[in-house]
């Protein structure tokens, strides 16, 4: 085996690998001579076939068939005797059959980029103090008092905030109805958002029965692309206008809310508990962000075009994902791939960058994915989607299925121990954030 390796840039390689007539051509004999034992033509008996005739009908497909075989059977031979360290899967430029008997094939490979660890222990980061006051405990009780609410139909008056309408409704955008926007018994929170302010404010008023029209303005900033920047007309059929009946806030509406409640007290402490727990892992995704941001900012060096253009391929999937279980697709949206591609680069070019510094920073402190991990993440998956970890395993069969796993695992307990290190600072309040509390005490 002749291997010639050509640098073409600081990560990439072409590896040009040729192996000799003696261990080219006992493989096409062999497949040459099974088609020869498999193969029936017409005029010849099975297995009588003339070696020229089946030359002549397979021999692209048996050059094919072998050429394949034989990449697969030296090139990591070949890599490993030139020392090189290969990140992705080769791209296979070029397979020949050259006139001396002997076999060609041109890989390109990427390897891994060579850099120098900066600091990464003792980063200084800011972390809010997490606290939860009375009166937002209190906003989260008027919440529950309201979400468990009776509802009561009412037939006396027009609608009022906070009332739960049952609408029919049809929007149209310059005269055409849209069928992504249209709905039947459709249930909404008049003064919750959740349809759009401007939509919600002109329901106030409708009566039972009424049927209107009204016309809103979407801004450009619109989360929902089919809406973004349009003017649609609603025309919409009142069905059902109901009001809440509210409990009073007592020990019994704490019975109601949970059995391990006895008094509004005990709810009140489990309140604040689950506050400051949300705010503790946000806290904590938060110290990550910066941890990241400051790893990034301390490393610059090149990645491979492949492995950047991987992660938008599946950034691009995740968004495709997103959009599929909403029933749109990308084209609905005014999207496309080449836009994506374009407006995701730079994320992923930073998520590849910053993947190669936490796997290098585990090599220096040897942190590795333990059993004990695994199972831990195992778990993780069986209780989100309500399974055994027995079950979870059935779905890794094998060692390609666990990896973004264990990759996802390893990073984490990076991570982790960055933050075990990281020396934490209080955070700076904005200025205007300064004035606002000092005005709220005086």
């Amino acid at each position: 085996m002749d291997v010639n390796v050509e640098e073409l840039s600081a990560l990439t390689r072409k590896i040009t690998v040729t192996l000799p007539e003696d261990s080219v051509q006992p493989k096409l004999n062999q497949a040459y001579d099974k088609l020869k034992k498999e193969t029936k033509m017409k005029g010849f008996r099975r297995g009588k076939v003339p070696r020229s005739v089946i030359v002549k009908h397979y021999k692209a497909q048996v050059e094919g068939e072998t050429g394949e075989k034989l990449v697969q059977d030296n090139y990591f031979d070949a890599i490993e005797k030139n020392g090189v360290d290969p990140i992705v899967h080769p791209d296979v430029k070029e397979i020949k059959y050259n006139e001396d008997g002997s076999f060609t094939f041109v890989a390109e490979v990427d390897v891994r980029p060579e850099f120098e660890l900066a600091e990464y222990k003792g980063l200084e980061v800011e972390k809010e103090d997490i606290i939860v006051t009375d009166e937002e405990v209190q906003l989260e009780l008027a919440d529950m008092q309201k979400n468990m609410a009776a509802l009561r139909s009412v037939t006396d008056r027009p609608i009022q905030t906070d009332d739960v309408v049952i609408v029919d409704f049809q929007g149209f955008h310059e005269g055409s109805p849209m069928p992504q926007v249209k709905n039947e018994n459709y249930s909404i929170e008049v003064g919750s958002g959740n349809m759009g302010v401007e939509f919600e404010e002109k329901l106030i008023g409708m009566n039972n029965e009424e049927e209107g029209t009204q016309e809103v303005d979407f801004p450009e900033a619109h989360p929902n692309p089919i809406l973004k920047g349009k003017k649609v007309e609603f025309r919409i059929t009142v069905k059902d206008i109901k009001e809440r009946v509210l409990a009073e806030l007592d020990d019994e509406f704490a019975k109601d809310a949970g059995e391990e409640f006895k008094t509004l007290d005990d709810l009140k402490v489990s309140i604040k508990d689950r506050i400051t727990g949300q705010r503790e892992e946000r806290a904590k995704g938060a110290i990550t962000d910066k941890i990241m941001q400051k790893l990034l900012a301390s490393h610059e060096f090149e990645v491979p075009k492949r492995l950047v253009d991987f992660e938008i391929e599946q950034m691009i999937k995740q968004t495709e994902k997103q959009f599929e279980q909403s029933g749109m697709s990308l084209e609905a949206a005014g999207l496309s791939k080449e836009k994506l591609t374009e407006q995701n680069a730079g994320m992923a070019e930073q998520r590849v960058r910053g993947d190669f510094v936490l796997k290098k920073i585990s090599e220096a402190e040897e942190i590795k994915v333990e059993e004990e991990d695994m199972e831990r993440g195992l778990k993780r998956i069986g209780d989100m989607y309500n399974m055994s970890v027995a079950k979870v395993k059935e779905y890794f069969q094998n060692r390609d299925d666990l990896l973004p796993l264990m990759n996802e695992l390893l990073n984490e307990k990076i991570l982790a121990f960055l933050q075990e290190k990281a020396v934490f600072v209080d955070a700076v309040k904005p200025e205007k954030e300064i004035e606002e509390d000092a005005a709220a005490k005086s």
